[in-house]
């Protein structure tokens, strides 16, 4: 089951879109809304997530984790967290989410499977369709920016204790990699393993409440004495082996390129692409042109994988409507969107930019 579009109005950067078109205001009744919210449409397999920082991509990808964890019909309501737990412990209520200039207009999330749809309110503290979209057990994956599994001894006892300063993503990722390994592997999924195997030079193991890394010469490495670029391909690698990357998983990686070595770039895009193929969907947010560059390459078909560029804008307005709407001005500024399958079909594409001004530096030498 594939994620298919999700809708954001005045949650974190996600500011309304006021209409700015006289056509569309001429048609505007007394009472009626100026605003809308921010809108994607996804692909069923690869949707990368571009633009510079602060628009919002790794918001995008908490909501839709929350939302897929929402799905899962379980007895420990404790393990379904709210979006607020999935970016921090320390945060009070609902209302620390909330757009800075919005919080007393509508604030919510809403993800959609095309069929189904979960919408939670922030303005209402409440979930809607819920009865609906419980019971679909959308199995998903979250792999924050920050390494984790070399601080998994101890980590979830005290984290339970203590309730430190994590994250629910950052505490749900080291779960996962702990759970039993399954006892049977897909033969395409076995060979994923055994190219992600022949990279780290070993297999991960969980000894005492620590991950090691078992080296094919009999050598058992510290996880945390791993190049970090390694450990990012040892977590795919267990997570592969528990059997929580199978058909019909959703996978959420932000920034999967922090500290990889640029020539592990062209391996971890065909690994992406192995298990899109495979059944897996996924959202992977990067600032990498290269990576991005590489999964547009390397795919069989352009419907695999699916770019969605975020940027800001101002709201512009014309004189009839400032006249009509006083305190209406052009400051106000919102996160909009564009997707291609082309990376070069994308306009304010701010990676490509960056990468564009480099090369003309260098051609000033």
């Amino acid at each position: 089951m594939a994620i298919k579009t999700i809708e954001i109005l005045n949650v974190m950067v996600f500011q309304s879109h006021l209409r700015k078109n006289n056509a569309d205001f001429k048609t505007i009744e007394e009472g009626d809304s100026f605003s809308s919210g921010f809108k994607l449409k996804f692909c069923d397999g690869i949707n990368v997530l571009i633009g510079e920082n602060g628009v919002g991509k790794t918001t995008v990808l908490k909501m839709i984790y929350a939302a897929t964890q929402w799905s899962i019909r379980q007895t420990d309501q404790g393990k379904t967290k709210r979006l607020l737990q999935f970016f921090s412990n320390s945060l009070s209520n609902s209302d620390d989410l909330k757009n800075e200039s919005s919080k007393e207009d509508y604030c919510y999330y809403k993800v959609s499977d095309g069929t189904h749809c979960f919408e939670e309110s922030l303005s209402h503290k409440a979930l809607f369709n819920y009865e609906e979209w419980l019971g679909l057990n959308i199995q998903s994956v979250f792999i924050p920016t920050t390494e984790m599994l070399s601080h998994s001894k101890g980590f979830l006892a005290l984290n339970q204790k203590y309730n430190m300063p994590f994250d629910g993503t950052q505490i749900d990722i080291i779960v996962n990699a702990s759970l039993p390994e399954a006892r049977e592997i897909p033969a395409v999924m076995k060979s994923i393993l055994d190219k992600i195997s022949n990279v780290i030079e070993g297999t991960v193991i969980l000894e005492d409440d620590s991950f090691y890394v078992l080296k094919k010469d009999g050598r058992k490495t510290e996880f945390s004495l791993e190049a970090e670029g390694l450990r990012k391909l040892g977590l795919i690698w267990k997570l592969i082996r528990n059997g929580l990357l199978e058909s019909g998983t959703v996978l959420l990686w932000d920034e999967p390129e922090a500290n990889l070595n640029p020539e592990l770039y062209p391996f971890v895009a065909d690994i992406l692409l192995e298990l899109q193929k495979n059944g897996v969907q996924i959202f992977v947010a990067t600032h990498s042109y290269n990576f991005a560059k590489y999964l547009e390459i390397r795919r069989k078909s352009k419907e695999q994988v699916m770019f969605h560029n975020l940027y800001k804008s101002r709201n512009v307005f014309s004189d009839e409507m400032k006249k009509v709407l006083p305190g209406m001005d052009d400051s106000s500024e919102a996160v909009y969107s564009q997707s291609a399958y082309r990376m070069d079909e994308i306009e304010h594409n701010h990676i490509m930019i960056a990468d564009n001004r480099l090369l003309d530096e260098v051609y000033e030498l």
